[in-house]
């Protein structure tokens, strides 16, 4: 049971950070209590911008002795609201902004050190510097920072070639609730000494434990990378396109996005300079990208020969291989914006879902005609990375409609949607994680075992219960 601090508890804690970096004056906090999609409105008497790891410490350390709550942020992308604090909580926003250092590169073993606060972006270019990729690619990448995306386990768009997050971690050093420090920054590939504790951490969204430092895998950079946009009648067509560019690049496959026309359109009516790709319109369209380890035109040719037989086969009506870097960025700016564009059209209802990869067109399917059924004039926005079986089950509201009328809908809708998801078997958060938004979800969809898994790992981890209380579990 946690407790609102004191003003004197608060000029403690502000004590170990600093009078700079104890944010008290609600305009200074305002950034850090708004989530993006502006679902969540915040309120804490203090944010910290701890400046090291020893501060972090001495954070959770006073936390866990006063039985004060801590709410770990990183960039405050999340979109489950986890990263805010309840309004008249006593929450407290522990930032990790400041701890953004690239601690080292070591192109040899292909490994990457960084404090937690190192923006994605920052990663992947420091590892571009070394000749060598970081392959984790959001579209909040230039925000996001790399603590956060570890410990939701982000996604993104290149998963089905190079993992989640968890598969891009080697070591972890984490602040556990009581201010010890574990250090696990070991870059070894195999370690089989007992259990893999970073594990824990790693899509935990902060309930477990405070993470600032991590040791990261990066990947030899591509030579050559093909990039393509095509239209098809169904999204059955462009699962039978995966077949055929899974067969004629297999790992090289590095990108698989499919998008409704309707998404489409709406990134090209609002994303600015943006063009459609196609003379006409489709129902749907996938953006595919291959890659090659050298520069010998191998990508180019397998991506020529997927499209040039899917169009043989009637799979697909149209396709569009970009001719330049600046087409390529193009067609990826369609699809990273197919989120931010939907602000544009009224209220949105969101899904964050996943099932078997061969059975994205036909939950589509069902789930499109549940929702229109349900919800008449409703607009489905589905899109995602089809090559992992991962939809962001999006539903625009009606033309004309109320905003505020729809959006009060989100329950019903997701009562919709996630019925037709257990049909599949498939799960309620694929990649965006539990927070707040999805807790009684998961509560009442993981069977009993679990959750007293889950809780008993909570209660050693996090006795007092300090760390993003009433977030996950």
């Amino acid at each position: 049971m946690t407790i609102a601090p004191t003003p004197d508890l608060i000029q403690r804690f502000s004590a170990i950070v600093g009078a700079r970096h104890a944010l008290l004056d609600p305009l200074d906090q305002a950034p850090y209590l708004t989530e993006w999609r502006d679902l969540y409105r915040g309120e804490t008497p203090a944010v910290l911008r701890p400046g090291s790891v020893e501060e972090v410490s001495a954070i959770l350390r006073l936390a866990d002795e006063t039985g004060t709550a801590i709410v770990p942020q990183g960039g405050n992308t999340g979109l489950v609201g986890g990263q805010i604090p309840v309004p008249g909580s006593g929450e407290l926003v522990l930032s990790l902004e400041r701890l953004n250092r690239v601690r080292a590169v070591d192109p040899a073993g292909n490994t990457i050190t960084v404090d937690a606060g190192a923006t994605l972006d920052a990663v992947q270019k420091a590892a571009e510097a070394a000749g060598r990729l970081f392959p984790l690619t959001l579209a909040s990448q230039g925000s996001c920072r790399i603590g956060g995306n570890i410990a939701t386990n982000a996604g993104g768009t290149a998963v089905l070639s190079y993992g989640n997050t968890r598969d891009l971690v080697l070591g972890l050093e984490v602040v556990l609730a009581d201010g010890r420090v574990w250090n696990g920054l070991r870059g070894l590939r195999k370690d089989n000494a007992g259990y893999d504790l970073k594990q824990l951490f790693i899509g935990s969204e902060g309930t477990l434990g405070v993470i600032t430092g991590a040791v990261l895998k990066l990947k030899p950079r591509p030579a050559e990378v093909a990039v393509a946009m095509a239209g098809m009648a169904s999204a059955a067509g462009a699962l039978r396109l995966l077949g055929r560019a899974q067969a004629a690049a297999g790992a090289g496959l590095t990108g698989f996005e499919l998008m409704i026309g309707r998404g489409l359109q709406f990134a090209v009516r609002h994303l600015p300079g943006a063009r459609s790709p196609f003379a006409g319109e489709h129902a749907w369209s996938v953006l595919l990208e291959i890659s090659s380890g050298a520069r010998d035109g191998a990508a180019r040719a397998a991506m020529e020969t997927t499209l040039a037989a899917a169009l043989e086969a009637g799979e697909i009506d149209d396709a569009v291989l970009a001719e330049s870097i600046g087409q390529a960025e193009a067609f990826w700016a369609l699809r990273h914006g197919m989120s931010e564009v939907q602000k544009h059209e009224g209220g949105s209802i969101k899904h964050d879902v996943s099932v078997g990869v061969a059975d994205v067109p036909a939950f589509l399917e069902e789930a499109i005609a549940a929702v229109e059924a349900a919800f008449p004039g409703c607009r489905p926005v589905p899109f995602g990375h089809m090559g992992d079986g991962n939809i962001h089950f999006n539903v625009s509201q009606p033309l004309g409609a109320d905003k505020a009328a729809f959006l009060a809908e989100w329950d019903r809708m997701n009562d919709v949607v996630h019925a037709v998801v257990a049909r599949f078997g498939g799960s309620v958060a694929a990649e965006h994680g539990v927070g707040r938004l999805k807790r009684d979800l998961i509560a009442a969809t993981k069977s009993p075992v679990e959750l007293d898994l889950m809780r008993r790992v909570k209660a050693a981890l996090d006795p007092n219960g300090i760390l993003n209380p009433g977030r996950v579990i």
